[in-house]
């Protein structure tokens, strides 16, 4: 219960699913700090699940101001960040996944610009408030190694968030700050009702568990734990790298 004790965190959009997983496996450890999201509604009760170690800023990640606020914010609330999960991303609301011959470049903009350029731009603008020696946890997704229907583009974002953990660790080495991918494989959160409807959910859900090696969904709180890791000196030798937490999928093949 104390691997992050009095620790600084700020979880980008940890107001719902891994993200909300994530900020109650910090919590669990003594870690303290900020969520974000969109949604003031979902932000206000998880920070209320919470409890007063953790408030909620709303912002988008796109938005290099809202970025800004969300790290000074942060900082004069709690001091210097020892703790940067860059976890928003995923579904662009009102703009579906498709294949390329249905993909506009606005669509294409859209998830490039959550799913890259804010991870990017997220790192660049905590700097000036992490503390020397901080771990940084970009969250990927297995979909970077396998090619699945209408997830081209944003698998693709996906592949190019791994890369930049290895850059940005380059670039970080002398304020021994840690930059480390976790690649969660498919988890159980409502983001499946975004993507299909409410009548084909557990019709979905159930091919997931087939491909899956585990025979099962992850669960948030795993991926909570993961973090937790990787925020912690027990990873303290790991840097650049990719953690997949996947139930094997991306690594074990099954016949059937």
């Amino acid at each position: 219960m104390s691997k992050l004790k009095n620790k600084v965190a700020v979880v980008t959009g940890g107001n719902s699913g891994i993200g909300f997983g994530i900020a109650e496996a910090l919590k669990n450890e003594g870690a303290v700090g900020t969520i974000t999201g969109r949604n003031q509604a979902t932000l206000d009760a998880s920070v209320q699940e919470l409890g007063p170690g953790f408030i909620g800023l709303q912002g988008d990640v796109t938005q290099m101001e809202d970025l800004e606020r969300v790290f000074k914010d942060t900082s004069e609330r709690f001091g210097q960040i020892d703790i940067l999960v860059v976890n928003a991303g995923g579904v662009v609301d009102g703009s579906p996944m498709a294949a390329i011959a249905d993909v506009t470049e606005d669509n294409y903009d859209q998830y490039m610009d959550l799913n890259l350029k804010s991870s990017y731009f997220t790192v660049q603008k905590a700097l000036p408030y992490l503390n020397d020696g901080a771990s940084i946890i970009l969250i990927g997704s297995s979909a970077a190694h396998r090619a699945a229907p209408g997830m081209t583009i944003y698998a693709a974002a996906k592949a190019a968030v791994i890369s930049l953990a290895k850059g940005l660790s380059l670039d970080l080495l002398e304020r021994k700050i840690r930059v480390n991918t976790l690649s969660p494989g498919s988890i159980d959160t409502p983001v499946f009702g975004k993507l299909v409807p409410q009548q084909h959910l557990e019709q979905v859900k159930q091919v997931w568990k087939d491909l899956i090696p585990m025979g099962r969904l992850g669960l948030p709180s795993e991926i909570g734990k993961a973090v937790v890791f990787l925020a912690s000196d027990d990873s303290s030798f790991i840097v650049g790298t990719e953690l997949l937490a996947d139930g094997g999928m991306t690594t074990i093949s099954l016949m059937k």
